[in-house]
């Protein structure tokens, strides 16, 4: 993964984000913003010179991770592109817990790679929200 913050191709990353948002200027304008903050980290993953997919995180004070957005290029889905990124991050990070919020739609992908689901209910009008979370494994004791 590449850090997303100075990439060349802004353009390319904008694009990924907005599957990410409600899509209009304004709101993509403050998600691309919000990675300008302290604790709000862009990476993105390129395949064939093009920027294929992105994982946008925030480092929580507890020592938390929430993922705020995961996207990956339509023509690049179903490649492990997604769950490649959650997985570096994960190894990356010495006892690293990765919490997301998502829908009905993206909820099976969460729980195929190991995150855990809850429901969380109805947030809106007949839309089911779902909190995801994967925890590191601790490492098995010897003995």
């Amino acid at each position: 993964m590449i850090p997303l913050a100075d990439y060349g191709y802004p353009e390319q990353a904008k694009r990924l984000l907005a599957m990410c948002i409600w899509p209009d200027p304004a709101s993509l304008d403050r998600a691309w913003a919000r990675y300008r903050e302290d604790g709000c980290l862009l990476f993105g993953r390129v395949v064939s010179s093009e920027l294929a997919g992105l994982i946008g995180i925030r480092e929580e004070n507890t020592g938390e991770y929430e993922l705020l957005h995961l996207a990956v290029r339509p023509s690049d889905r179903g490649h492990g592109i997604g769950s490649g990124m959650i997985a570096e991050w994960m190894r990356t990070r010495p006892s690293a817990q990765l919490i997301a919020e998502t829908d009905a739609e993206a909820v099976g992908f969460y729980a195929k790679i190991g995150f855990r689901v809850y429901s969380l209910g109805e947030t809106y009008p007949g839309i089911e929200r779902f909190r995801c979370v994967l925890r590191k494994r601790e490492p098995c004791c010897e003995g």
